[in-house]
């Protein structure tokens, strides 16, 4: 296989990634796509090989972005993407449930395995209760600061129920499939810590809106042109 083969780009190229046992999907580019501006520290848990975090860097190439992963064959394949695209993105081996640290951060986004099933090959979480990841990984960001996820829409009460009471200002933005689907797929819920902001439900997002997965436009950038940004 020659190298161009080996390696493929999101947003239209702007990002390079080694292709692996595991490969990153849509949900990665929306959910960089998502993350507020203005994070001068970031936290990228459930890291994988680094898809979320280099697309949320090519935009904030100043930032200091830190991903945990509890896999370590994740994480090589992210320290090989980080190197792949010249970003020094910090990298922790460790279990964002029992990791033992004070830190905390401006931003704090993850896209949580919430798929069901057979143990993937790679070692990574899987089957877990999102209600816990959400407030393990709510824990770690500090306050005024900003989660960001993204998740199954069938799964959107089980990431509200772990952001328990601390957590105002909730965006809730759907995204819809291709084709006839009425439902949405995925919704993102971004939520500011401390915040006591009224919560907000959006319009649906068409999954395959190319200025986001192509362009590399923000979630913002697509607000504003719709008069709705805040």
């Amino acid at each position: 296989m020659t190298q161009k083969q080996d390696i493929f780009g999101l947003m239209n190229g702007a990002v390079q990634m080694w292709r692996s046992f595991y490969n990153p999907t849509s949900d990665a580019v929306w959910l960089a796509a998502a993350a507020p501006h203005g994070a001068q520290t970031v936290l990228d848990v459930g890291v994988g090989t680094g898809a979320v975090a280099l697309c949320w860097m090519a935009r904030h190439i100043d930032a200091r972005v830190t991903g945990v992963d509890i896999s370590t064959d994740m994480l090589d394949v992210a320290a090989r993407n980080a190197t792949l695209n010249g970003r020094d993105l910090e990298l922790i081996a460790t279990d964002i449930f029992s990791w033992r640290t004070a830190r905390t951060f401006d931003l704090v986004m993850t896209n949580p395995p919430y798929f069901q099933g057979t143990a993937a090959r790679h070692n990574a979480h899987h089957n877990v209760d999102l209600g816990a990841w959400t407030r393990a990984a709510a824990a770690r960001v500090r306050p005024g600061g900003t989660l960001c996820t993204i998740v199954d829409a069938g799964a959107l009460h089980r990431v509200l129920d772990g952001l328990g009471g601390h957590f105002g200002g909730i965006q809730i933005f759907p995204l819809r499939g291709g084709g006839k689907q009425a439902c949405a797929e995925r919704v993102i819920i971004r939520a500011k810590n401390g915040s006591a902001a009224p919560d907000a439900l959006y319009p649906a997002l068409d999954m395959g809106d190319t200025r986001i997965l192509r362009d590399g436009l923000t979630l913002d950038d697509i607000l504003a042109t719709l008069g709705a940004d805040d």
